[in-house]
Formats: C-alpha cells, sequence, structure tokens
C-alpha cells in the first residue's frame, strides 16, 4: 500500500515493508548519532562468527562415530563422500565453508552494494539476517541428515551473502553520521566483526556440551540456538538503522575547506566510474596486499608458535618434535593464549588505527602499516632463533592490529577520494580484494611450509622464508599506496547527476522539516544510548574477559 503526500506525490509504503523502506529510516530533527553505531556493531559481532567456525571442525569430523571419526571406504570416490550419511566428513572438507565465506562475502557486497545504496541500511539488515540466520538453519539441517553439501550451501554461499550484505550496510550511513570522525565511525562498527569469533566459538562450546548425547555432538542443536539468538540481535540492529538527511551536519562542525592537495574530496564519484578509476585499483591492491600478510599468519598462528618455540614455551629444552603427547597438549594450550592475544589486537587495532587515521590522514596511515610491518615481518626469524618469546609475540600482536585497522580504515579512506554518496557500494566492489586475500595468503604460508618441510627444514625454520616473502608483499603494498593521488575532477559526478541520484534513492520531501539548524542538533536520550551501547558491550565483554582468561596461560 502507498500513500499520497501533501504535495501530491507518492509517499513510500506503509505496513512491514514500509518500515524497511528507506525512507522510513530518515532520522528525525535531534536524533542522536550515538544510537547507529550500536545497532551496527549488533550485526557485526553476529555476523563476525565467521571467523570462529573452525570450533565446529573437530565435533563435526566424528558426528556419525561421536567418540572417534568413522572413516569412508577408501575407495570411494571424492564426489560419493559429498552425499555419504553413513562415514564422518575430513576436516579440509569441512574447511571449504571457511573459504566460501569470504568469497562470497566479497562478491556478493560487489553485486549488491548498489542496491544497498537506493534500498537502505535497514533492508539490507534484514536481508543479511535471513540469509546468515537462514544459512544456519539449513546448515543445522545438513549436519542432521549428515549431508555436507548442506553446509556448504547453507553456511556458506547462502550465509556468505548474509555476511557480505551485512558488513557493508553500516558502512556508509556511520560516514554520513560522522563526517567530522570517518575513521573512528567505521572502525567502531567493523571492530565487531573482529570481534564476533571472541563471542560465538566460546558461546558455542558452551552449547555444544549442553546439547551433546550419546547420539549427537550436539553441533545441529548449536546452530539452531545460534540462528535464533543471532537472528533477535541481527533484525534489532536492523530496526535501529537511522539515515540523516543530505543536508543534516553535526552541530557546531564546519566542512574543512577544499584543497587541491588533499585526496579529501567535497564531491561524489559514481559507483560505474569509481570503479573504473587507477585509484580504485591502487587500494584495492593496498587492501589485497596488507590482507594477505595478515591472514596468512592469523590462520597458522597456534602451530606457528608452536613449531618455532616448541618445548620453551612450557620450560623445557626441546624441539616440537621431540615433545610427548602430554607436552604437545601443553603447548597447545599456550598457543591457544597467543591466538587469543592476537584476536584482541585484532579488534582493538580496528578502532585505533582507524580513528588514528582521522588525525594523521589514511595514506600516511597505510604507509605505517606497510613499513612497520615490513620490518616486523623481516624481524620475525632473527626474534625466532634469538629464543625471545616475549618480542615475537608482541611483533605478532602489532602486526595483528595493523591488519585489522587496515579494514577499518579503508572505508574512510574511499569515502576521502570518492565522496560519500556511493561510498557502500565502492566498499563493497573493494572487498573483492578482500576474497583475494584469503585465497593468497593461507595459501603462500601453508604451500611454502609444506614444500619446506618435505624438504627436510626443520619445523622451528620453516616459517623464515614465509616471512620475508610476506614483508615483499607489504613492500608492494607500500608502493601502491605512494602511488594514490587524489581522484581527477572529470569524475566527479555532476550536480544534476547527483541530484538525480538522491531523487532515485529516496523521497524524504514528505517526513521531515528541512530547518537545517534543527537538523545539526541532537537530543540526549542518554538512557536509550546507555541501553543500546550496554546491549552490544555485554556480550563483547563477556567473550574478552573468556580471551583473557585463555591468554594469561601464555604468561606463566
Amino acid at each position: 500500500m502507498t500513500t499520497i503526500d501533501a504535495t501530491g506525490q507518492g509517499a513510500a509504503p506503509t505496513g512491514l515493508l514500509g518500515l524497511l523502506d528507506r525512507s522510513h529510516t530518515i532520522a528525525k530533527p535531534g536524533f542522536n548519532r550515538w544510537l547507529v553505531p550500536p545497532a551496527a556493531l549488533a550485526i557485526h559481532l553476529c555476523i563476525g562468527m565467521a571467523y570462529g567456525f573452525s570450533v565446529f571442525w573437530l565435533p563435526l569430523s566424528r558426528a556419525v562415530g561421536i567418540s572417534a571419526p568413522v572413516a569412508c571406504p577408501a575407495d570411494m570416490s571424492w564426489i560419493a563422500s559429498v552425499f555419504a550419511s553413513g562415514c564422518d566428513w575430513k576436516i579440509s572438507d569441512l574447511g571449504w565453508m571457511y573459504t566460501l565465506f569470504f568469497v562470497f562475502l566479497g562478491s556478493s557486497a560487489a553485486i549488491w552494494g548498489g542496491w544497498l545504496e537506493r534500498a537502505g541500511p535497514r533492508k539490507a539488515g534484514v536481508v543479511s539476517a535471513l540469509c546468515w540466520c537462514g544459512g544456519l538453519l539449513i546448515s543445522a539441517f545438513g549436519v542432521y541428515v549428515h549431508q555436507i553439501w548442506l553446509l556448504w550451501l547453507g553456511s556458506g554461499v547462502i550465509g556468505g551473502i548474509g555476511l557480505g550484505l551485512g558488513y557493508i550496510s553500516p558502512v556508509s550511513t556511520l560516514i554520513k553520521w560522522f563526517p567530522d570522525r570517518r575513521g573512528m565511525a567505521t572502525g567502531m562498527a567493523i571492530m565487531g566483526f573482529g570481534g564476533g569469533a571472541m563471542i560465538g566459538a566460546p558461546l558455542a562450546d558452551l552449547l555444544m556440551k549442553k546439547f551433546a548425547t550419546a547420539t549427537s555432538v550436539g553441533v545441529w542443536e548449536t546452530f539452531v540456538a545460534l540462528a535464533v539468538i543471532y537472528f533477535v540481535f541481527m533484525m534489532s540492529g536492523a530496526l535501529g538503522y537511522r539515515v540523516p538527511r543530505d543536508d543534516w551536519k553535526p552541530a557546531g562542525w564546519t566542512p574543512p575547506p577544499p584543497s587541491t592537495n588533499s585526496l579529501i574530496t567535497s564531491k561524489n564519484v559514481h559507483l560505474d566510474v569509481a570503479w573504473k578509476t587507477k585509484q580504485f585499483w591502487l587500494v584495492w591492491g593496498v587492501l589485497c596486499l596488507n590482507v594477505t600478510a595478515g591472514i596468512g599468519i592469523l590462520g597458522m598462528a597456534s602451530p606457528l608458535l608452536q613449531e618455532v618455540f616448541g618445548g620453551k614455551l612450557i620450560g623445557i629444552d626441546a624441539t616440537f618434535s621431540q615433545l610427548d603427547a602430554a607436552q604437545k597438549g601443553q603447548i597447545a594450550a599456550v598457543a591457544a593464549g597467543f591466538t587469543g592475544l592476537l584476536s584482541l589486537f585484532n579488534i582493538g587495532g580496528r578502532f585505533f588505527w582507524a580513528s588514528l587515521s582521522d588525525k594523521l590522514g589514511r595514506k600516511l596511515t597505510y604507509t605505517i602499516f606497510f613499513l612497520l610491518g615490513l620490518a616486523l615481518y623481516a624481524s620475525i626469524p632473527s626474534l625466532a632463533r634469538g629464543g625471545s618469546l616475549a618480542l615475537f609475540v608482541l611483533a605478532f600482536c602489532v602486526i595483528l592490529s595493523m591488519y585489522g585497522g587496515g579494514f577499518a580504515t579503508v572505508p574512510a579512506y574511499l569515502a576521502d577520494m570518492f565522496g560519500t554518496k556511493m561510498v557502500g557500494a565502492i566498499h563493497g566492489r573493494l572487498l573483492t580484494a578482500w576474497s583475494a586475500a584469503g585465497i593468497f595468503g593461507p595459501g603462500i604460508v601453508n604451500y611454502i611450509r609444506e614444500y619446506q618441510l618435505a624438504h627436510g627444514v626443520a619445523r622451528a625454520d620453516v616459517y623464515s622464508i614465509t616471512m620475508y616473502v610476506l614483508a615483499g608483499l607489504l613492500a608492494l603494498g607500500a608502493l601502491c599506496n605512494w602511488l594514490v593521488t587524489p581522484v581527477a575532477e572529470k569524475h566527479h559526478m555532476p550536480e544534476d547527476e547527483a541530484a538525480a541520484e538522491k531523487r532515485a534513492a529516496d523521497d524524504t520531501h514528505q517526513h521531515f522539516v528541512s530547518d537545517v539548524a534543527a537538523l545539526g542538533e541532537e537530543v540526549v536520550h542518554s538512557w536509550k544510548v546507555t541501553l543500546a551501547w550496554a546491549i552490544v558491550w555485554i556480550p563483547l565483554g563477556w567473550g574478552i574477559w573468556i580471551t583473557l582468561t585463555k591468554t594469561l596461560v601464555l604468561f606463566r
């Protein structure tokens, strides 16, 4: 149903569909912009569980045998094993879900980024919730009937699409709400994606233990429970989204004067033009190379620490191969603390570096990422040979903080160069760099490691060449970043085209007053802001506490 406004023009649809319409998300005068970041965090903390899905691999690898895996017949083909229900899955096959997550995250963000700008963040958030939580339910059914292809389809493909839409849904909105602090705003939201696994992984572990029986490892029940919990949080976040009017600005804030030498533009570049510019592809390379280096290490953090330091982690002068099963169990616990510590720096770096970029500028911030990262990667083999565990751990913590910071800073980098009007869609196209890095990074680390082990290199030394290779990638990233220049004026949208895009995106004239001064005011709503932030920080705080308790093992 559609209503007619006072001007005689068509207004937005009413009813449930009207609630999701972009025009119904336009904030009223006096709306407190600090209510928007918690809405974004509510979604990102849920979809961020993609990072923690490895918690399901071991239980799923014995879903049939329960206490021990039941191997498929040796003569069974791989295709037959995909549809087999009487034998257990290999962890290597389950791991394809992790690859599918990030391939479909990047591709869906690229394909539907333009639609998101027109439809608005609320509708995109709802679709994200349906895809991510619906994918979990399909995966639950796949576990129940023991069909791995349903897990790939459910969580991998459909859930991956939900990841992409949920990841980019708040980016454009937050940048428009915080033109004075673009980096900080996106850092707050994207911090949640890094923190999702800190909540989801221990929660899933608790649920699996609760649901486990003599005939079930408790995974399908956990998927159902998580789907329900995540759906409530994600829908709350989606319905909490608001967008500002085009003429809104923070009270007391004056836009900086334009500068011909600055990367920051007050104009806008259309999506169809932006992705064809050299600046887009240089920043694509910047993100891809930064993420390739970081994600390769993140995926191998636990075995890396164990194989490099071996018995030294528990005060024994022995290599990894010389340890018995009990001792390997002890150093695995220490490595788990190391992985948790890296997760904390990954999360904290997203907010810290993105906020700092508001002061330093995006290009200088990325220059620091690459040059400091290059120095740290190149120094790690020496730190390992010197047996300096504290410096080794510190180096990786800084590296992972810059890995997370790269994700959080890039949306503001794009907004600086291409304007805010279509930054969400442009960011969506750029996330294909993440998909590529998700393949390159683990592949570089894993294959170099396997090659060296096969040629007799000691486990403690197999990562040295890898570190030098990753340092070389960061040098290439630094070159891409150095080559970034302001976007030429010929690529800017003409005023009439920008106005047409605005009319196509929403009809805002019938809803609110046009007093620009009133639009800059913020009603305090202190209890609403406090409640909204408490809803997201209570589970996040719990996840941080669980991670810290595991991290303490590293320093015993």
